[in-house]
């Protein structure tokens, strides 16, 4: 694996955030029918962030859901590793809620299929907008992101590598080459 470029750092990171929280308030008239949902794991903290400055903007108390999919993922027995599972954190009601939906990369689209499934067994929401701090292209399916940090388009042999200071000690996006061994 190696790193081709750094796409986001922390000040970047900052602003996408900034932006989130404005777009979504103002798309929604505000927060206080909002629900966040985090996608475990990076989508999580991402989602946490966006909360804390809707509370300084807006000063409101947006709630905020953790989604794990694994299970719900539709390639969940053909992988050939065996996937690990978390626990989703939701005490919510999501009936006729809006739904935001926050993860780090928008991919083939699978993901958001199964967070809306997953979603979509808690309760029957008002709406779900998704958010993602990168679309790196590549869809297999129809979606598409309601609010877009930035689009990087890549070939097939790069990934994109989303970092978080909770987890990863800094806040960064790197476009990196995979190797086909």
């Amino acid at each position: 694996m190696k790193v081709k470029a750094k796409i986001i750092d922390q000040e970047s990171m900052g602003r996408i955030i900034t932006r989130f929280a404005h777009e979504i308030t103002e798309k929604n008239k505000g927060g206080s029918n909002l629900v966040l949902m985090g996608m475990r794991t990076r989508g999580e903290f991402i989602a946490r962030r966006v909360q804390a400055k809707i509370a300084e903007l807006e000063n409101i108390d947006v709630p905020l859901g953790v989604l794990d999919v694994t299970l719900y993922r539709d390639d969940f027995r053909t992988r050939l590793k065996q996937p690990e599972v978390s626990v989703s954190d939701i005490t919510i009601d999501l009936t006729e809620k809006d739904i935001i939906l926050i993860d780090d990369v928008l991919y083939t689209g699978r993901t958001t299929r199964s967070a809306m499934s997953a979603i979509m067994d808690l309760g029957r929401p008002a709406s779900i907008q998704l958010a993602v701090l990168v679309d790196r292209g590549h869809r297999e399916l129809p979606i598409k992101p309601d609010y877009t940090g930035k689009n990087i388009p890549t070939s097939i042999n790069e990934e994109v590598r989303v970092k978080v200071s909770e987890i990863d000690g800094e806040d960064a996006v790197y476009l990196v080459e995979i190797s086909n061994n």
